[in-house]
């Protein structure tokens, strides 16, 4: 199993909206992650992506920024690896390849939010050093 690390090019941003909707229920349309995803790019996101040949089978948005709490800060959004490839050690040698490629853009910490039904992700992540700083809190307005 060929597997490689590659942060996807802007332009072909929209690849990962298949992942992207089996990780969201479907919920959210692909017209509407489309507009989204076009905006993200332009707003200090990138995303990380897990290739197996040519086939996609990880992503991992990541959000560049500085907090007054943490310094230079990578926040991780919408980390994805599809069923078929679980349970593998893929997740930790995706964060490995993420946790190299921030640290050579300078940034010294990594964030992220997990569903709180999400109880697989919660101990992958501390298994991985993360530790519960707080609540992420939602209102739509």
């Amino acid at each position: 199993m060929p597997i490689s690390f590659k942060i996807i090019n802007p332009t072909n941003i929209n690849s990962i909206i298949p992942l992207i909707q089996k990780l969201n229920g479907n919920k959210i349309s692909e017209a509407v992650l489309k507009q989204r995803f076009a905006e993200m790019v332009t707003q200090n996101y990138e995303c990380a992506a897990l290739y197996d040949r040519e086939k996609l089978i990880g992503v991992a948005g990541m959000w560049f920024c500085t907090r007054h709490y943490s310094g230079r800060s990578v926040e991780l959004d919408h980390v994805f690896i599809d069923d078929g490839y679980r349970k593998k050690g893929l997740g930790k040698q995706f964060m490995k390849c993420i946790y190299d490629y921030v640290s050579q853009k300078g940034f010294q910490t990594v964030e992220l939010n997990t569903y709180v039904q999400n109880n697989p992700s919660h101990k992958f992540y501390m298994n991985e050093g993360f530790e519960i700083l707080g609540y992420h809190f939602l209102k739509k307005l």
